[in-house]
């Protein structure tokens, strides 16, 4: 009995079949899931993301980490709402000044690890990456099928441009991920996206801490984890561009791609 009680702890049951054979059949135990959202001036969107989070990713009982990363608008009061609403599952780290994209994930992130994570999940405040998505590229880290899920919008190019990708961008990604993949000797659809996904042992494997504090941390932490062995899952995820505003700026986003290439050559990512 005891060892019956064992194998349903962790989720193995007995089936019997119409001839009367018993089978067991085995259900992976829930994944511990955290969704760290990066927040500076992010007012107009970040409840309506909230919102849009669809109910079975709630019904997995998920915990987030918000880094107010020094804004100047009113996004802490959304943030308080958005904590009045889902109570406890919300972690806040304030910051009294502007840190910058990376530093906010790598504090929510090691705030995730220390949180008991065993799936962190990247999302945007500003609404860009759409929360439905969610389900479809969390099941390969649920099913232990990938270390990172990235959700991109070039794995059909096409659908980049119909979703209103400008075209401008669209031909700078195209170009970058080109090179990238000649330089890390990769094959990846794009380097650009800021859909990702990370299971514990992804962020445990990657020294994060050490990456650079650029906007292109999440291409450091893409290719990294692939150079580390980690398993990449690459989905398609739709294109959105409306009237979310961007606090990126393309020509330094540029230069900081060419410098961590450049870095990259010279040997200093071998850690």
């Amino acid at each position: 009995m005891e060892s019956i009680r064992a194998l349903d702890q962790v989720g193995i049951k007995a089936l019997e079949d119409v001839e009367g054979r018993r089978w067991a059949s085995v259900s992976l135990p829930r994944k511990n899931t955290f969704i760290v959202m990066p927040a500076y001036n992010a007012e107009k969107k970040i409840l309506s993301v909230f919102e849009r989070i669809p109910a079975e990713v709630w019904d997995r009982s998920v915990s987030f980490v918000i880094v107010n990363d020094g804004s100047t608008d009113g996004t802490r009061a959304k943030i308080d709402e958005i904590r009045s609403r889902w109570g406890e599952r919300i972690t806040i780290i304030d910051k009294p000044q502007n840190e910058g994209y990376a530093r906010a994930q790598k504090d929510a992130f090691t705030a995730a690890l220390n949180g008991g994570a065993d799936i962190v999940i990247l999302l945007h405040s500003d609404s860009q990456y759409a929360p439905e998505m969610l389900p479809e590229l969390l099941k390969p880290l649920e099913e232990e099928k990938a270390d990172i899920v990235q959700g991109s919008r070039m794995v059909n190019k096409r659908d980049a441009l119909k979703g209103g990708m400008p075209f401008y961008k669209f031909l700078a990604n195209v170009a970058l991920s080109t090179v990238e993949n000649l330089v890390y000797g990769l094959n990846f659809a794009e380097y650009h996206s800021g859909y990702m996904l990370y299971s514990r042992k992804a962020l445990e494997t990657i020294p994060f801490l050490k990456l650079s504090d650029t906007f292109h941390f999440d291409g450091e932490m893409l290719f990294v984890g692939a150079k580390k062995g980690l398993r990449v899952k690459e989905l398609p995820i739709p294109t959105q561009y409306a009237d979310e505003e961007s606090h990126l700026k393309p020509i330094q986003y540029g230069l900081n791609v060419l410098g961590i290439m450049m870095k990259y050559l010279v040997g200093k990512y071998n850690f």
